[in-house]
């Protein structure tokens, strides 16, 4: 699909984060803090029980992106976390094409880009520069 700017890009709602996916992710990440797999851990730090690392939020939205402009089409994802993602939120991606401009004369567009959680909070946002093939 050819994008323009103020284009909204496909919106995915992921399946419910599960532990599972939690306890595989921190295997793959490297980040085993207890808050992201143990149910007491993250109680005892006053959580309201296990939550999503905040870099899986961010691998949610580069998916969002390379889905709506291809595999390997991201060159920069930036985001900043703002809020958590708890086992068993089924996170809502949601984006729009701020801008589109050439860089080194390939297309490129610029993407305003959240993630938001069942309550409606935006628990990720940040922007994507994709390649336009």
């Amino acid at each position: 699909m050819k994008y323009q700017a103020g284009d909204k890009l496909p919106e995915i709602v992921k399946d419910p984060v599960t532990k599972v996916q939690l306890v595989m992710y921190a295997g793959a990440s490297g980040d085993f803090n207890p808050i992201h797999t143990d149910e007491e851990a993250a109680r005892g730090r006053g959580l309201p029980g296990v939550i999503a690392h905040g870099m899986l939020s961010m691998a949610f939205l580069g998916q969002l992106a390379e889905s709506a402009f291809g595999a390997g089409s991201v060159r920069k994802l930036e985001v900043n976390f703002r809020g958590m993602v708890n086992a068993g939120d089924a996170i809502t991606l949601r984006g729009e094409v701020s801008e589109i401009r050439e860089d080194g004369g390939r297309p490129l567009a610029v993407c305003e880009i959240e993630a938001v959680n069942p309550a409606g909070n935006i628990v990720t946002k940040g922007t994507a520069e994709t390649w336009m093939n």
